[in-house]
């Protein structure tokens, strides 16, 4: 990452400042260690202890899920079915095709019959040669809300 670090690292030597001298033992605060530096050069520093391993948890069997069980099962039933319903088609096509022509000769016969029924009732009333059925008229009066009605039917 960095090749250098951001500041420079220094010591003191008794040489440098004469008002001080090595340390004892007993004036080393705790957390500070004897140190060797990259370069070779030994001083105290504060350390931090070494990481200790982190134990990398021991991955458990998981039991596999009930609608996954139950979906693996029922697949290959499912696709059996399909294929069953594919070959029981493709047997019952022809018998299909020659119901449907049936259904629609069936069909075509009661369109004719819905024209042609009333055309020959038609036809065979009129040969007969009767008469058209009398018509008779009535006409009636009343006086009041309650008054006696009284009418008259004509014959023609």
């Amino acid at each position: 990452m960095h090749s250098q670090t951001p500041y420079e690292i220094t010591t003191l030597t008794p040489q440098t400042h004469p008002g001080y001298g090595p340390m004892l033992p007993h004036e080393i605060p705790p957390g500070v260690q004897m140190v060797t530096l990259p370069g070779g050069i030994r001083t105290l520093a504060y350390t931090q202890p070494p990481a200790a391993p982190v134990a990398q948890p021991v991955p458990v069997a998981q039991p596999i899920p009930t609608w996954a069980k139950t979906t693996a099962l029922l697949t290959p039933t499912i696709g059996g079915g399909v294929a069953a319903a594919g070959i029981g088609l493709s047997y019952a096509a022809p018998g299909l095709i020659a119901m449907s022509h049936a259904l629609w000769a069936a069909v075509a016969l009661i369109a004719a019959g819905a024209i042609v029924l009333p055309l020959l009732l038609g036809i065979g009333r009129s040969r007969t040669g009767r008469a058209a059925p009398a018509q008779i008229t009535q006409n009636i009066t009343a006086t009041g809300l309650f008054g006696r009605a009284s009418g008259t039917i004509n014959h023609r």
